[in-house]
């Protein structure tokens, strides 16, 4: 085991050093998170840039100054949940964006149905002309009134909404199983900063 004079002169040694000053040594530094494994354990390499990733754990360690292996360890795992948390929200932006897409094409379907049925309608009507039959007025109004389209069909608000009650009703219940996954990675962040400030504050 490491004595109490080893570790100080450990933790001196460490606040003399500056890390690499060369691009090339910037460029080799930025795979520690890769060496050390939890780059490999937070990035889906198929969907997101491990590059990204270490530019973004680079911004959040910069705003630390670990001193001690706990508490680089702290502020590497801080980055990790906060990727993960960015990774939620995207999750949730993509959940709405599949029911949009679904939805549009539901109404695209829908519209074209109705200008099939508004074709037949028509040689329907040129038909009954022709012999002498007229469609009363009535009638006009009610096939009108079947084929024209919602005034609200290209209101954003209504997508979102009913791509809202689309997913709520799902059951699987995505939304719900995301909120749930997002506040366990919040619990945990702010774990890992009421632990960061409580080493913070034994400091000398």
């Amino acid at each position: 085991m490491s004595s109490l004079r080893q570790i100080e002169a450990n933790r001196r040694n460490a606040r003399l050093s500056t890390g690499p000053v060369t691009d090339e040594g910037k460029r080799r530094s930025r795979q520690n998170a890769v060496r050390h494994g939890l780059t490999a354990e937070t990035v889906i390499r198929s969907l997101e840039d491990a590059e990204d990733y270490a530019a973004f754990e680079l911004a959040v360690t910069s705003d630390y100054d670990a001193q001690t292996s706990v508490e680089r360890e702290l502020v590497l795992r801080l980055a990790n949940l906060l990727w993960r948390l960015r990774r939620a929200t995207a999750i949730e932006t993509g959940l709405f964006e599949f029911q949009v897409r679904h939805l549009l094409e539901f109404r695209r379907g829908r519209n074209d149905r109705r200008r099939r049925q508004q074709v037949i309608d028509d040689i329907y009507r040129n038909a009954k002309s022709d012999n002498g039959i007229h469609q009363s007025p009535d009638e006009d109004s009610a096939s009108a009134i079947e084929t024209a389209p919602s005034s609200c069909a290209d209101n954003f608000s209504d997508d979102i909404t009913g791509s809202y009650i689309r997913l709520t009703n799902l059951p699987t219940c995505p939304l719900d199983r995301l909120s749930r996954y997002e506040a366990a990675l919040w619990r945990q962040a702010c774990q890992v900063l009421v632990s960061l400030q409580c080493l913070n504050r034994r400091r000398p």
